[in-house]
């Protein structure tokens, strides 16, 4: 078939390579978004999908608004049979669905009708699910409500941040996505429409979201870390400065004796850091003090001279 990709981020990129690898499609353009500022000297650079279509000779097409008139005849002019979408970044208007006689075909980070919206991955770990996985689907105008063609489950480790999982699943999605594309060309493949049961929505996480309650339980905080890393990224507040926390491990239960820390209170060890929380203790592995790198936890500690009582929040 005759494709036009459209992704703009990193984890998009593994999709695009499958496509290009499999021999069965040609891709003749892909749609990303514009150029986007980056870096100390605030350059425009080009998206990474950008990046890999330039590399591999392939027209790339960045309008403002996928609704724009430019975009929509050069759209037309190429007049694919199918468009495969990973995380393109921008909502398509019923106009731009029209065009290719497959319509569009998008790659979700989820199993759905599970977690539908922007941060599927992050909301997964934030639920402590067990399981997760990528499902292609038929882009509709409703929220990734279309019916869907098929899916890849994923475990989910008890370690794993959202970028962990993530790359997991671009891999493995990427692959799906590509039979997708080889199921709808042969004729074999023909999307289910979505259960009425089992939805849930995934809005995008905020900065304010990621902030750290130390007076929920370990499970909790520790679920709320690894789901907003990399990005937004969890913080909390330490003498009136941000600190980013950038892993926490879940430390064992106390002996209960009221000797351990209570929410948000800092005890220091020798090479280890607890956070008191609503249950028991968390213990500090990687901090990001604002305006400085990443450093270990015990190293931040010793640097900052922390006192008896002082607490995070």
């Amino acid at each position: 078939m005759r494709l036009v990709f459209a992704g703009t981020p990193e984890v998009a990129v593994p999709a695009l390579d499958a496509l290009l690898a499999s021999g069965r499609h040609e891709i003749a353009a892909v749609v990303t978004r514009p150029d986007a500022r980056a870096g100390r000297g605030r350059r425009l650079v080009p998206s990474p999908v950008a990046q890999r279509a330039e590399e591999e000779g392939i027209e790339v097409l960045k309008p403002a608004k996928p609704r724009d008139e430019d975009f929509l005849a050069r759209l037309r002019e190429i007049a694919p049979d199918c468009c495969p979408v990973v995380a393109y970044g921008a909502l398509l208007p019923r106009v731009a669905l029209d065009v290719p006689r497959h319509g569009w075909v998008n790659l979700h980070f989820s199993l759905l009708p599970a977690w539908r919206g922007a941060a599927p991955v992050q909301h997964a770990l934030l639920a402590g699910d067990e399981v997760t996985g990528a499902s292609t689907f038929q882009i509709e105008e409703g929220l990734d409500s279309g019916p869907v063609y098929g899916v890849v489950t994923e475990e989910v480790r008890t370690t794993d941040t959202s970028g962990d999982l993530l790359t997991r699943l671009a891999f493995a999605g990427a692959g799906l996505l590509a039979a997708t594309m080889d199921g709808i060309e042969d004729g074999t493949l023909r999307p289910e429409p979505q259960k009425e049961e089992g939805v849930s929505l995934a809005p995008k996480i905020s900065v304010e979201d990621a902030r750290i309650d130390w007076s929920a339980p370990a499970l909790r905080v520790d679920r709320l870390v690894r789901a907003c890393t990399p990005a937004p990224g969890a913080w909390t507040v330490f003498r009136d400065e941000r600190l980013k926390v950038r892993s926490v491990a879940l430390a064992p239960d106390g002996a209960g004796d009221g000797s351990e820390p209570g929410p948000g209170e800092l005890l220091v060890g020798k090479n280890s850091v607890l956070v008191g929380t609503g249950s028991h203790p968390v213990r500090l592995e990687w901090v990001q003090p604002q305006g400085k790198k990443p450093m270990p936890a015990a190293d931040w500690a010793r640097g900052t001279r922390i006192a008896a009582g002082e607490r995070l929040g």
